[in-house]
Formats: C-alpha cells, sequence, structure tokens
C-alpha cells in the first residue's frame, strides 16, 4: 500500500471516530461537555469527592451527574471500590473518547484565539512592485511571517487597479498600492505615507557629471530627456503625478517608452532607452546601469502609500496587519 492510500485510510478513520463518538453522545441524550468533564475527572482522581475538589463542586450533585450519565447511556462507567473508583470497560472506551473530544473542543478554541489575534488563519496580500520595495512593506510581511508561522499568508504582485478589484471581491484581505485613480465605496484606503521620487539615469547620461552624487537636481534640467515610464493603466496616479510635476517645472516630458512593470522600468534606463523618475526606495536596489540623483525640494513628485483593504472586514489576521503597520509608522 503506498503512502497516500495510507493516509486516505488513515484520514477515514479518524473522521469514522469523530462521528461515531457523536452519534453516540446525540443517540443517547443531552449529554453535554461538562458530562465528560466529569467523567474524566472521576477518572483521573479515581475518587468522586477529589474530582469534586478539582471541578470546585461539591460530592453528592458530581456523584449525581454520573449515575445521570451511567443511565443515558444505559452502562456503568465506574465500578465502586472501598475507597474509591475505577472505570469499568465500558468506562474505559467512553474516557478515551471524552478525552479525544475535549482536545478537539481545546484545539478548536485555541485556534479561534489564534486566528482572532492574528496568529493563525489566512491572509492574502497585495502589493504593486513600487510599494513591495518600501522598507515598511517589507519589514511588516518579515515580522507576521516570523511571529505567526500557522499563518497562511499568501502575497501577490499585481498594478493598483487590479489589487482593488481584487480586495472590493474578496479575492484579496489587503493590499499595498500607490496613489489609486479613485476612491472605492467597498474599500477603506489609508494613506500611510508620501514618498519622494527621485531621477535615475544611464551610467552614462551627461546630467551625472554636472550633478554629482548628494546634490539635488531641478527637474526642469531632464526637460530635454527622453522619459521611460510606468504604463498609465497599470499606476495611472503615479503617471498622472509625474507628467504634472513636469509640467509645473516648465515642460512636458518626452515619453519614449512605457514598461508593464515597475522594475522594468529600471532596466530599460540602464539599457540606456532614456531617464525615470520613481520612488525614492526604488532608486537603491543595487541594480547595475544606472545612476539616482535626489530632486531639488519641492520639484520631486510624490508616491503614496496606501493600505487597502475591504471596509468591514476589519477582524482576524487582517486586524493584525493593520496594527502591524500602524505601530511600524509610529517608531
Amino acid at each position: 500500500m503506498d503512502f497516500e492510500a495510507q493516509e486516505l485510510l488513515a484520514a477515514f478513520a479518524y473522521f469514522k471516530y469523530i462521528s461515531d463518538t457523536f452519534y453516540i453522545l446525540w443517540t443517547y441524550g443531552m449529554i453535554e461537555l461538562r458530562h465528560l468533564r466529569y467523567a474524566v475527572a472521576v477518572a483521573d482522581e479515581g475518587h468522586i469527592t477529589r474530582a469534586a475538589e478539582r471541578l470546585g463542586l461539591q460530592q453528592p450533585p458530581l456523584s449525581q451527574q454520573i449515575r445521570a450519565l451511567e443511565e443515558r447511556l444505559g452502562v456503568a462507567l465506574f465500578r465502586r471500590l472501598p475507597r474509591g473508583v475505577a472505570p469499568t470497560a465500558a468506562g474505559e472506551v467512553f474516557i478515551e473518547r471524552a478525552r479525544a473530544i475535549l482536545g478537539d473542543v481545546d484545539l478548536a478554541i485555541e485556534a479561534a484565539r489564534r486566528t482572532g489575534r492574528g496568529q493563525a488563519g489566512r491572509l492574502a496580500v497585495g502589493f504593486t512592485g513600487s510599494a513591495a520595495f518600501h522598507p515598511l512593506v517589507a519589514s511588516v510581511i518579515r515580522a507576521m511571517r516570523d511571529d505567526s508561522p500557522d499563518l497562511g499568508l499568501t502575497l501577490q504582485e499585481a498594478n493598483s487597479d487590479t489589487l482593488i478589484a481584487a480586495v472590493r471581491t474578496g479575492r484579496l484581505d489587503a493590499a499595498f498600492v500607490r496613489a489609486p485613480p479613485e476612491e472605492d465605496a467597498g474599500v477603506t484606503m489609508r494613506q500611510l505615507l508620501d514618498e519622494e521620487m527621485v531621477a535615475i539615469l544611464p551610467n552614462d547620461h551627461p546630467l551625472l557629471a554636472q550633478y554629482e552624487e548628494g546634490q539635488a537636481m531641478p527637474l526642469e534640467a531632464l526637460s530635454a530627456a527622453r522619459f521611460v515610464l510606468y504604463h498609465r493603466p497599470g499606476g495611472p496616479g503615479l503617471y498622472d503625478g509625474i507628467i504634472a510635476a513636469c509640467r509645473k517645472a516648465g515642460f512636458s516630458p518626452r515619453v519614449v517608452q512605457e514598461a508593464s512593470q515597475m522594475t522594468s522600468t529600471l532596466s530599460l534606463v540602464a539599457a540606456g532607452l532614456g531617464v525615470s523618475l520613481v520612488p525614492g526606495s526604488m532608486g537603491g536596489l543595487g541594480m547595475t546601469g544606472f545612476s539616482q540623483r535626489r530632486l531639488r525640494h519641492g520639484d520631486a513628485p510624490v508616491a503614496p502609500l496606501i493600505l487597502a483593504w475591504r471596509t468591514g472586514e476589519e477582524s482576524g489576521p487582517l486586524a493584525r496587519l493593520i496594527e502591524d503597520v500602524r505601530r511600524a509608522l509610529a517608531v
């Protein structure tokens, strides 16, 4: 018999074991969890008086409950001895299953509590290509993985529109996005911070010699440059922000190439196709072929970082995520 067949048989046996147990409890009347706890305590102590003390009861009521349980089942669970009690053969079987049921109940309670605290369950989080590189996002996701190994964490990268739609329909619990195109009635959007954008230029670009590293560059210095931008349908907020900032600086950017992914923008700049503006957290990724320059204060467009989640769903792992983000911002 192969391993998968053995696993299947084991699962079937466990299911039958649990179903048979609950069938017995249903068939023989209103047996409650407290009756199981009473029987287990008496079996553990071997003495009704000591079991009553452990349960915080008086001895006569516990004796009455045990007798009532035996009457419902139609079998004797305990043999009365001169000094205490001992389970009968039927009692041993009943106690064994009672322990399993109580153990499953305790596990269910703990699982519910852990899920309520955000330590277990499932959480699906989306992020845009640029949001993924921000230290806040990386630190929060890493902390949740490290602190809650029982949490099933699923990550998905996509553009802002796709992520917001996935949050609205429940396919994602939350998403880190940049500027969304418009508010959504079914989605709560909390702006976490504004990140200034930086200019990235191919390593052979003449402006790098004119504006040394650490020196702020006016945005108008790029007026004659060719631009490579992340395409507008995928990130209309960032795209429109860059166009507006350039026009404020007195020129309209000459866009010669658009990329479907923000990281692809960096590769195209490194290949010499043009310059670009990206969130500051992406400028120092360690990729070769391009250099970044800080833009003059007031010239740099900003890339907001936003956490979006479905309105009214703030519980369990999602509540933990929201709280972890809040704490990270307060540091």
